[in-house]
């Protein structure tokens, strides 16, 4: 059986490139209110990021990416792991390390990221992922997170 999630076909329409990977923190997250809609209603959330030139980055997550991401932030534990807990907790089970997040494209508008993952006497594993599940889980090991140069230019052009 095949593997639906098998990124294959979208990566090989994507051209490889150089990251300059720049490191960002997490500033917070917004809601994207939208003033046409009556009563302003909610659209998505703004995640944003800053890099070390002051240079900032707005991705859109989902509801449930940006309650794991809050909680992340603010520290809070559930009474039982939720998706993201429950993957720290699996990669550390396994002997794992996640020594960093990259969001490496940005391509027909999505991101993309990677889950670059150690693990003791083993090659290191680099793991497609949304970047909002690769934040989401990189606040929750305090592993540093980082964007490719051409996705930061490429995103904060006006």
């Amino acid at each position: 059986m095949s593997n639906p999630y098998d990124e294959t076909s979208e990566n090989e329409n994507r051209q490889p490139r150089a990251l300059e990977e720049k490191r960002v923190e997490v500033l917070g997250l917004w809601e994207a209110r939208d003033t046409t809609e009556p009563e302003g209603l909610i659209g998505e959330v703004v995640l944003l990021l800053r890099d070390t030139r002051g240079r900032r980055l707005q991705v859109h997550v989902g509801a449930f990416e940006s309650m794991a991401i809050h909680n992340a932030l603010q520290k809070e534990a559930p009474e039982r792991p939720l998706t993201h807990d429950l993957l720290r907790n699996l990669v550390e089970k396994l002997g794992g390390v996640l020594e960093r997040v990259v969001i490496d494209d940005l391509w027909q508008g999505t991101f993309y990221a990677k889950l670059h993952l150690t693990r003791e006497k083993a090659p290191s594993l680099e793991i497609d992922c949304r970047p909002s599940d690769a934040i989401a889980l990189a606040l929750r090991v305090s592993a540093p997170i980082f964007v490719a140069e051409h996705v930061l230019v490429e995103a904060t052009q006006d």
